[in-house]
């Protein structure tokens, strides 16, 4: 019996080494300096006449090169380039964004944290930096998976933003008749590599 012990235990620690090796492996990656060729940037959102999506696919970025928990960089998206499938909506939302004041939405990248394996060769880990829109600028924490191909990275991310905390107003229209509520959940898809970015802008 204490053999069967001593072996369970010894299984167990191999695992947590084996584990803690793996982890350590994938936050010390190395990736190399790079620009985004390809994105998408959406939201869900809610509103008294139903639910809607915008989205952007004019997402412009780059990331340095270096250990993985060290990499920083920034995205960023013009406001002008969101679409909603509704060309009264959408003014109305360059509107309240103030676009023409306030162009684009953008995150810095400062740092690569809590990096642990996930399928294949991607892992799952948490973005610190800041996220400006509307010209305020907040510090945020974003859940995220990265998938590694050659040189490339693919990253997926998808996080709740209250519009409120950045000071976005006017979300009602026709004597509060219509109106958006803040909460929306956002959604980013990226690909960095080493290749000159060749972004697909859509028209404002």
């Amino acid at each position: 019996m204490p053999n069967r012990m001593f072996q369970s235990c010894s299984r167990a620690a191999f695992c947590v080494a084996f584990l803690a090796m793996a982890h350590a492996a994938h936050a010390q990656r190395t990736v190399p300096d790079a620009s985004v060729v390809s994105g998408t940037l959406s939201f869900d959102g809610h509103s008294t006449v139903g639910d809607f999506v915008g989205k952007t696919t004019a997402v412009t970025g780059k990331s340095s090169g270096g250990a993985l928990t060290t990499v920083h960089g920034w995205v960023e998206a013009p406001v002008d380039s969101l679409r909603t499938d509704n060309d009264h909506r959408d003014r109305d939302m360059r509107s309240s964004m103030e676009s023409d004041k306030y162009p684009v939405i953008r995150f810095n990248l400062a740092q690569v944290s809590d990096v642990s394996p996930a399928e294949g060769d991607s892992v799952q880990a948490t973005l610190h930096g800041t996220l400006v829109i509307h010209g305020v600028t907040k510090e945020v924490a974003v859940p995220a998976t990265l998938v590694f191909r050659g040189d490339s990275v693919h990253v997926a991310s998808s996080f709740p933003l209250n519009l409120n905390d950045y000071g976005v107003k006017h979300l009602s229209k026709m004597l509060g008749m219509l109106k958006m509520h803040p909460d929306i959940q956002v959604h980013v898809l990226l690909a960095f590599d080493r290749a000159t970015p060749h972004v697909s802008a859509e028209a404002p």
